[in-house]
């Protein structure tokens, strides 16, 4: 998932470099937005782990 986020980020930035404001703007907003889905599932994922203990 976090490679997604890298791939919208690179969209952006070309995007932008090439003068697409509206494309670079909304792959930047997907970018965040994959990006804050991955972090959420990594915490939620750091915390079971350490809920469960080893097995």
């Amino acid at each position: 998932m976090l490679s997604w986020a890298i791939l919208f980020l690179v969209v952006a930035i070309v995007a932008a470099v090439l003068g697409f404001g509206g494309i670079a703007g909304t792959a930047v907003s997907i970018a965040k937005l994959i990006f804050v889905v991955a972090l959420v599932l990594f915490a939620i994922s750091a915390l079971v782990h350490l809920l469960r203990g080893r097995a």
